[in-house]
């Protein structure tokens, strides 16, 4: 059977489903094709090259959330089950040529957002280190065989792509000492450098925590240590500790995930969490590990509110409580207009809400109550497209950022397949 059969077979299926909310199954149906039909390519070497919309360069984080939905469709599918694997193959052997890059180009031609280093590769768009580019991959390559049974995800450069990461990891923890990595750019935006000379922002060694130097925003980090990225690099070790016991049968690389998993965790859970008057004890956005915590969320993933979606086990009181933090106008980045509420982002204009943030909340929710509620408000903001943005305004949905941005049809219409009694084993 076809791609195109096999989506048009998940379709008139969910359409029979769906018979009550037509309206947001034809804003699924929009974001459901567009990334196949506009951003995968399919190369020569058995791999996949998927751009992030309308920049024409693959992210690491964003190829992997683009394509996650469609493992449903993987598991009545050969060639989708392909696709997906040559994603995975491709992004390891993005991770072997630069581990510090987010971003990547379909050939090495040197294309890249601003030529921040006269030495950077030409296979490298970006190089912003984040510390989820490095969990995506995992955690799609983990996915993919859970739900489906592929293992041809593991092959090329997978090994060599794993040390790399979990050296990154470990080096990273000692990022003032031991870390080589620095990132200048000239354009007079703070926000898209690094500080003291592109080494970033300064913290305390040996903690347990990975540093990041910017956020999955692609803004710099305000503290190095990024606890939602942090909390990701916990999930996506206990995947790796698993897939190399059972795939490649390695323990000694098997024990090296678990060990750096419980350190990371054991991190987090001391020093990744801060008092606060109004909410009690809650986990923070961010820390330098000698006592400075910034309170707030982000809309892009990993974000503290998408703790439960990526399957991060946090203390329940202390997860509570930062839920209701984030939900409030308390977080600097929760809006609220006559359109909508939800969270922004500093890396768009102020009030503007990100429909990423609101696709998280509902996934998060515990009420199919609530995610309705929220597809609803997600297909009523998308200033008459029928297709998501990176952010609207709240007052104004016809003003928004990002015209085309798959990763946010993907998250509205992975909330849509929630609500419609559809999930992942993770």
């Amino acid at each position: 059977m076809s791609i195109q059969e096999t989506m048009d077979n998940f379709l008139n299926t969910l359409r029979e489903q769906a018979e009550e909310i037509p309206e947001l199954m034809d804003v699924f149906v929009n974001c459901y094709t567009n990334t196949l039909n506009t951003t995968v390519k399919r190369m020569e070497n058995n791999m996949t090259h998927v751009i992030t919309g309308d920049i024409p360069a693959m992210w690491l984080r964003d190829s992997a959330a683009q394509l996650r939905p469609y493992i449903f469709l993987a598991k009545e599918n050969e060639e989708i089950r392909e696709l997906i694997a040559g994603l995975v193959r491709r992004q390891f052997m993005c991770i072997t040529i630069d581990e510090y890059a987010n971003a990547f180009n379909e050939a090495p031609n040197g294309a890249c957002w601003e030529k921040d280093d006269p030495d950077q590769n030409p296979w490298v768009w970006e190089r912003k280190f984040e510390v989820d580019s490095l969990c995506y991959p995992l955690q799609l390559a983990y996915l993919l065989w859970k739900n489906t049974g592929c293992t041809t995800q593991f092959e090329g450069d997978f090994q060599v792509g794993v040390e790399k990461i979990l050296e990154v990891f470990t080096t990273e923890q000692y990022h003032e000492e031991k870390s080589h990595y620095r990132f200048n750019r000239n354009n007079g935006y703070y926000r898209d450098t690094l500080s003291r000379d592109g080494k970033g922002a300064l913290v305390k060694s040996g903690t347990g925590l990975i540093w990041s130097g910017f956020r999955p925003s692609d803004d710099a980090c305000t503290y190095g240590y990024l606890i939602p990225s942090n909390m990701f690099a916990v999930v996506a070790l206990g995947y790796l500790e698993e897939m190399e016991r059972e795939i490649f049968h390695n323990e000694e690389l098997a024990e090296k995930a678990k060990a750096l998993k419980e350190e990371v965790q054991e991190a987090i859970e001391t020093i990744g969490k801060t008092f606060t008057e109004e909410f009690g004890m809650v986990y923070a956005y961010e820390t330098d590990g000698y006592g400075m915590y910034n309170l707030m969320d982000d809309a892009n993933v990993p974000s503290l509110l998408a703790m439960s979606y990526l399957g991060y086990e946090g203390e329940p009181e202390v997860s509570s409580n930062t839920r209701r933090f984030l939900l409030s106008e308390a977080n600097p980045f929760y809006f609220k207009g006559d359109k909508a509420a939800g969270i922004g982002s500093p890396h768009t204009p102020s009030n503007y809400i990100w429909h990423i943030a609101m696709a998280i909340q509902g996934l998060t929710s515990e009420t199919r109550e609530e995610k309705l509620e929220i597809l609803k408000n997600m297909a009523a903001t998308t200033g008459g497209k029928g297709v998501m943005h990176e952010g609207f305004c709240c007052e104004d949905d016809s003003k928004f950022t990002r015209a085309w941005f798959s990763w946010a049809n993907a998250m509205y219409a992975e909330l849509f397949l929630d609500y419609m009694g559809y999930q992942l084993e993770k």
